[in-house]
């Protein structure tokens, strides 16, 4: 699949081969292991830069949680160290179905940067197409990219608390609070629905057809024209989902402190699904 938010192997490598201003980001991260510069040294796309999620597509964790959104001043400076000029075209990929790389897609789109996709298969399906990997890392010149926030919408605790409809997208045993391995509480913000980003793609990881896509969050409750809260741990895959519901012709709105944030409060109550089945 290749729209104006993804592009597949075989495009972008004739993207790169046309001479076109193409800057390509490795976002490799997982709650596990969340330095990707191992894997990127082993092996990236050529002329990739590796991009830092924990300290370059976050500001540090505070009460905003785990990863509150940095400072446009400082993803700008990010952005430049990177090479990112005005005008380039900006290709996102991970190793992880992009579960991390929709972050920086979402991100830079939220600063204003408009021609921004993420790699559909990532790594894997560019592997498959028998393209090649290197291990040099690039040198690469300061950029001039200028950024500014607010380019989509965004949502507080208290938009999460209010919205007509709320997609959780973590694991569904993390919605449910049957486990919860990092943040203060288990469970979920009461009114959420569970919409795990992992059935967003296929085996493949690549994601699923937009009409498929449009079906499932229809099934859910979303409507055309209405937005669709979203949120997780912390911020990271509620990207992947709101590109899913870009995907669908739907109007995604993320709550960047996701879960992190919601729990660490004490004042906000947290569902169980045992609790609510038992009423």
């Amino acid at each position: 699949m290749s729209t104006d938010h993804l592009i597949d192997a075989p495009e972008l490598a004739a993207l790169l081969g046309s001479g076109a201003p193409v800057r390509l980001l490795d976002v490799r991260w997982t709650l596990p292991v969340p330095d990707g510069r191992p894997a990127y040294r082993a092996g990236h796309l050529p002329g990739a830069v590796y991009v830092d999620l924990d300290t370059e597509l976050a500001a540090p964790p505070s009460r905003a949680g785990r990863h509150p959104l940095p400072a446009v001043a400082d993803l700008q400076s990010a952005a430049r160290g990177w090479g990112l000029r005005t005008g380039d075209t900006v290709v996102v990929y991970d190793d992880n179905a992009g579960q991390s790389a929709a972050r920086a897609w979402w991100l830079l789109r939220w600063a204003g940067l408009t021609d921004v996709r993420l790699l559909d298969g990532g790594l894997s399906a560019w592997a498959a197409a028998g393209l090649p990997l290197e291990q040099d890392t690039p040198a690469v010149d300061p950029g001039d990219v200028t950024l500014a926030p607010g380019h989509l919408p965004t949502l507080d605790a208290d938009g999460a608390a209010a919205a007509d409809l709320l997609l959780d997208a973590r694991a569904a045993e993390r919605y449910r609070g049957e486990v919860e391995p990092i943040d203060p509480r288990p469970g979920h913000i009461p009114g959420a629905v569970s919409a795990p980003t992992a059935q967003n793609v296929g085996a493949d990881g690549r994601f699923r057809p937009a009409a498929e896509l449009t079906e499932r969050f229809t099934a859910l409750g979303a409507r055309p024209g209405a937005p669709v809260g979203v949120y997780c741990g912390s911020g990271v895959t509620a990207a992947h989902q709101a590109l899913a519901l870009t995907l669908a012709g739907l109007d995604p709105v993320l709550y960047p402190g996701s879960w992190s944030e919601w729990s660490a409060d004490p004042t906000r109550p947290a569902a169980l699904a045992a609790e609510e089945a038992a009423r």
